[in-house]
């Protein structure tokens, strides 16, 4: 029988390309449940923040930060920033290049990470934010 199921995970951000590691709290919710082969499907509300999967190490995320700045320099100005006075184009630019979700398979009723992979929130916006990631496993149950 399919089944789907809905939970909330609610992070406070520092902004400025935060990343958080969420890996607990989804493994958390899918122990929670009966579902052994599926998906789990991650979506973060807002236009400024993303979810990505990486080694979260200091010296990666370190490299990710660095990577992001050089992609998407924070300190100019972007047409979003003149139409809106917020001074947060950057944040909307970095976010569109990781995306708003993320899928990663369940087998055996555990999420299908490598060994030093976890799921990441990254923040970009330029001030401390409450992010609201929806998590939803869909699957079978034997």
């Amino acid at each position: 029988m399919l089944k789907i199921r809905a939970h909330k995970i609610t992070e406070t951000t520092a902004g400025f390309c935060d990343i958080i590691d969420i890996t607990a709290q989804v493994r958390e919710h899918l122990a929670h449940e009966t579902i052994q082969h599926g998906l789990t499907t991650l979506f973060v509300s807002g236009s400024t923040a993303a979810l990505t999967t990486i080694e979260h190490e200091p010296g990666l995320t370190q490299d990710l930060k660095e990577l992001v700045e050089k992609l998407v320099p924070s300190d100019r100005r972007y047409h979003h920033d003149d139409r809106w006075g917020d001074d947060n184009g950057f944040s909307h630019l970095r976010a569109s290049l990781f995306g708003p979700s993320l899928t990663i398979p369940i087998e055996s009723g555990e999420l299908c990470l490598g060994t030093w992979q976890q799921i990441v929130l990254l923040d970009f916006d330029n001030r401390p934010r409450t992010r609201e990631i929806t998590v939803q496993f869909m699957g079978e149950s034997e």
